[in-house]
């Protein structure tokens, strides 16, 4: 049975799995693991905290200070049909809960938040000015049942203020824009953009001016990040290299549709140049991210697994040497993210979902 995560500009179709159970440690993590939360062999991870229970929750990103996550969510159970954008505070004592608000509009589908560094206003995808309602999901049998995604042209970005209203809009071309992140310096929004009939990556100032263009190769460049100083970006990219791969690409996105089954991980200037790809393992290779001493970057891939599944979240080297696996889950775990001090990480995860599709939010702290 299949389910649907979307996720900043990537879509999952993750099988179902049976949660297993044991009460073993994890790695050089003294605490009592329960396998349902903390996985053995995850031993950079302790005092693991569970912050949704159901429906689809994904990409939680932290405030610039640290204090608030902001993260999309679906739950047909609730009335959310398709991604909406929350924000709430992170509990600080044991019996404080985690009480998220709809920052979004709550009409059509939003994805890629993320926090200004004044703490005060978000940014978001959105394409409730093409319609209120959710698009269409693709037909995929249309296409042999391949694993698309779909690029919905009426996606913007826009700056809105904690309480969700919406101040500004950001991009107004023909075609998709998305995928939006912040530089820690507090000048330059990267993204993903289609206006080239391409997916690149673009910069701009944080009130949407001063575009530029800073990938070119035929490829679907998307989930950039800027590094904690501002200097450089990574991303996960696509690259059709054959002609056959090619045809197939140019074909899809003729169709607003791509099919990134096949990505890997790159890292560049901020302005684009001197490019290097990081990770050369092939299947998908994605969600990538600094950690905050710029010394290593976070990604999640498949790459270990020949059916495409589980994903996992892995630590590496900046030129991409010493890749570690950091989480164990059976099913799925990405979107990892860390706080600006370092001390805990923050990560979507099918784990202790009961045997159902449900991918809930995860905060641990950081044992190095």
């Amino acid at each position: 049975m299949k389910y649907v995560l979307m996720a900043c500009g990537v879509a999952f179709f993750l099988l179902g799995f049976t949660v297993l159970k044991n009460n073993k440690k994890a790695g050089n993590n003294p605490s009592p693991v329960n396998d349902t939360i903390h996985f053995e062999g995850e031993g950079h991870f302790a005092n693991m905290r569970q912050l949704t229970f159901g429906g689809d929750n994904a990409e939680a990103y932290f405030s610039f200070d640290g204090k608030y996550l902001i993260f999309q969510k679906t739950n047909p159970k609730e009335g959310i049909l398709c991604d909406q954008i929350w924000m709430g505070k992170i509990p600080v004592t044991p019996g404080e809960t985690f009480n998220p608000k709809l920052v979004s509009t709550g009409t059509g589908r939003t994805t890629c938040a993320f926090f200004y560094p004044d703490g005060k206003h978000i940014l978001y995808g959105s394409t409730h000015l093409g319609s209120k309602e959710c698009p269409p999901v693709p037909d995929r049998k249309k296409h042999g049942n391949k694993y698309i995604w779909p690029i919905y042209p009426s996606f913007d970005i826009f700056k809105a203020d904690t309480s969700g209203k919406i101040v500004k809009q950001l991009t107004k071309t023909k075609g998709y824009d998305a995928e939006a992140t912040i530089s820690p310096k507090g000048d330059k929004i990267v993204f993903t953009s289609m206006r080239n009939g391409d997916l690149d990556l673009y910069t701009m100032d944080l009130d949407g001016k001063n575009v530029k263009q800073i990938t070119f190769d035929l490829g679907y460049d998307g989930g950039a990040w800027f590094s904690p100083d501002g200097t450089q970006i990574i991303w996960r990219a696509s690259r059709p290299k054959t002609p056959e791969e090619i045809k197939e690409y140019k074909d899809l996105l003729a169709e607003n549709l791509v099919a990134p089954t096949n990505m890997e991980v790159w890292i560049a200037n901020a302005d684009g140049s001197n490019p290097k790809m990081l990770t050369n393992l092939e299947k998908a290779n994605w969600a990538p991210n600094f950690t905050p001493d710029g010394n290593h970057f976070l990604f999640c891939s498949n790459h270990e697994y020949e059916r495409g599944f589980p994903f996992n979240m892995y630590i590496a080297n900046l030129d991409g040497s010493n890749i570690q696996k950091i989480s164990r889950d059976k099913g799925f775990d990405a979107f990892p993210m860390f706080s600006p001090d370092g001390k805990r990480i923050v990560f979507s995860s099918n784990r202790n979902n009961g045997g159902t599709h449900d991918t809930n939010i995860f905060i641990a702290d950081w044992v190095k």
